[in-house]
């Protein structure tokens, strides 16, 4: 491991602050700077950049952030007890670290940004980290508040959110990913990384957002796959029976034929069924 400040080892850290992880809060600290380093930098050039961490821990992460030249970094963690430990970092980046300590499923970053777009890059508490990048996907208007998500999740998370058509992994979360935009898994990170290691692989996602996704209404595009993933195994004439429009019309307006199933359509596919259940309810209303 090597050093990239003058600060202590992470060991050390945790050991000071006594900060045992929490499986209630999600926590699984990763200790080697070379890794956090090597998160960082995914991120692209971070000088001058505005970033948002989420549950930062200890603080390996928010170190690499600023040891790469971050302008400033937010870092949200909800944990009072790693407080004290992220103080020190920022004692040692004077004026570069803000530390916020709240629930990150509640924090709204805009009144800390300004006009300034930010990075997401974080080592997500593994409890919440779905729940918070559907946020993230949700945000309306778009283009978002920031302009790239450089993010861990569990290897099996990761391939749900990168899939595409007639890969076993893709569905509702990859329809919403893969539309909003460009996905890729970057690298693996093994459980020894770990304290403590959990009993799977984790992967670091880069999603870069489209500046001007295929034009749809979000909410109808979620509705859309959510039946049709719901009943993943049965065709389209029969999943999207739920929906308040005629399946055929929506299979024909995606240019398929209803005895699909959900896992061959593509994005384009489901953005094209939600147009035209839109366009259904316009009629219904009129």
């Amino acid at each position: 491991m090597s050093a990239i400040d003058d600060l202590p080892p992470l060991r050390e850290v945790i050991r000071d602050h006594q900060l045992s992880a929490r499986k209630a809060l999600g926590q699984n600290f990763l200790l080697d700077l070379n890794l956090t380093t090597r998160i960082a930098r995914a991120a692209g050039p971070l000088e001058d950049a505005t970033v948002v961490e989420i549950g930062p821990g200890p603080g390996g992460l928010t170190r690499a952030l600023l040891a790469l030249g971050a302008r400033h970094v937010i870092a949200v963690e909800h944990d009072a007890r790693a407080l004290p430990a992220l103080q020190m970092i920022a004692d040692r980046y004077p004026g570069r670290l803000e530390i916020i300590c709240t629930d990150a499923r509640t924090f709204d970053p805009l009144p800390y940004l300004g006009a300034t777009k930010a990075k997401i890059v974080a080592n997500l508490p593994y409890n919440i980290a779905t729940h918070l990048l559907i946020g993230w996907l949700s945000t309306e208007p778009w283009p978002p508040w920031y302009d790239m998500m450089v993010l861990m999740f569990q290897r099996e998370v990761a391939e749900r959110i990168v899939a595409r058509e007639n890969e076993e992994a893709y569905g509702r979360l990859g329809v919403l990913a893969n539309w909003r935009c460009e996905t890729k898994i970057l690298f693996d990170i093994s459980p020894s990384a770990f304290v403590p290691q959990p009993k799977v692989t984790s992967s670091v996602v880069r999603l870069a957002p489209r500046p001007a996704p295929e034009p749809c209404d979000r909410r109808a595009l979620e509705q859309v796959a959510a039946a049709a993933f719901g009943q993943r195994r049965k065709m389209l004439r029969q999943s999207l029976k739920s929906l308040p429009a005629d399946p055929a019309r929506l299979a024909a307006a995606a240019g398929v034929d209803p005895t699909r199933r959900a896992e061959t359509i593509p994005v384009s596919g489901f953005v094209a069924m939600a147009r035209e259940l839109t366009n259904s309810r316009g009629e219904a209303r009129s």
